[in-house]
């Protein structure tokens, strides 16, 4: 296993990137597929696995987010997991918002899920949390609230599925 940036290259311990992993017990392709499978393995035979993550000093992997949520923002990578986790780590709420990103071609949009339990929060209060907490480029420039979060039988959050509002008075 070794972590990567997006040109192949291995990154240092600590930085993150794409973890790529290769064997003897990893796939050598899709079946019929060779476009599919020339994107996944490289030719050295590396299976991009489609996370993002990092190892730590003492050789633990750690994943982070997927490469297909991760944007890029003004050159920089921003892993929306990182708002999720900063939104939702919050004890100033009794029980914290669940959360999900959700990018468009403009900017990085954000979803909330209503507190449970009478717990009050507003977009706005949650949009200044996050920006307090995470570089310029990171924040999501807008976010708005909704009763529940679109999930599959398996309780997965199906973000696809998260509508954004064309006209918002929050952020």
């Amino acid at each position: 296993m070794r972590v990567v940036d997006l040109d192949g290259v291995a990154v240092p311990r600590g930085d993150t990137g794409e973890i790529q992993i290769r064997g003897h017990n990893v796939m050598k392709g899709y079946w019929n597929l060779p476009d599919a499978t020339e994107a996944t393995i490289t030719p050295d035979g590396w299976l991009n696995t489609g996370d993002v993550g990092r190892i730590d000093e003492d050789g633990y992997f750690y994943i982070v987010d997927r490469t297909k949520d991760m944007i890029i923002r003004g050159g920089y990578n921003v892993y929306p997991a990182r708002s999720r986790r900063c939104s939702t780590s919050t004890r100033r709420w009794p029980k914290p918002p669940s959360s999900a990103s959700r990018t468009t071609p403009s900017a990085r949009k954000s979803c909330r899920s209503r507190s449970q339990e009478g717990a009050t929060v507003t977009a706005d209060e949650l949009h200044e949390y996050i920006k307090a907490r995470v570089a310029a480029y990171k924040y999501p420039r807008l976010v708005w609230l909704v009763d529940a979060l679109p999930k599959g039988p398996t309780g997965k959050l199906l973000k696809r599925e998260i509508i954004v509002p064309t006209s918002e008075s929050t952020r």
